[in-house]
């Protein structure tokens, strides 16, 4: 995968933190983030932002019901939108096979996240994985 697509899914994740944290829409992040030169957001992180966003009931369910010992209000704003990611490229979209969604969302989660935040990332995903077959609804 390459280091462009990496950065474009970290932009996703940060669009999502920023919207969760200001409790503005997914869409308002992004048209602030296009007024601005710096950094630029480009198709892939606004696609993947909107995607993640509208099967996002969804997938905070699935992340709920199937995180060990955690729920999902306690998970950092910042790993809850790296398993929504996650998630969502897993689950949804069926040009990203499986191994890459998972190892692209840890990647993103050493980036951004704290020193346990992969393992919790990529145990959470393959779990999820695991279900895939009965999940993707």
């Amino acid at each position: 995968m390459s280091g462009a697509r990496r950065k474009a899914r970290r932009r996703a994740v940060e669009v999502l933190y920023e919207a969760e944290v200001r409790a503005i829409s997914v869409e308002e992040v992004i048209k602030r983030r296009r007024a601005q030169p710096e950094p630029p957001i480009n198709e892939f992180t606004e696609n993947l932002a909107r995607s993640v966003d509208g099967r996002r009931a969804r997938i905070d369910e699935l992340l709920g019901t199937y995180a060990i010992g955690w729920t999902l209000e306690r998970m950092p704003v910042v790993d809850r939108n790296i398993l929504r990611m996650g998630a969502f490229e897993l689950l949804w979209d069926d040009e990203i096979p499986d191994g890459v969604a998972i190892a692209e969302a840890v990647g993103v989660a050493k980036e951004l996240s704290t020193d346990e935040s992969p393992n919790f990332v990529s145990g959470l995903l393959s779990r999820l994985m695991e279900n895939k077959a009965t999940l993707a609804l």
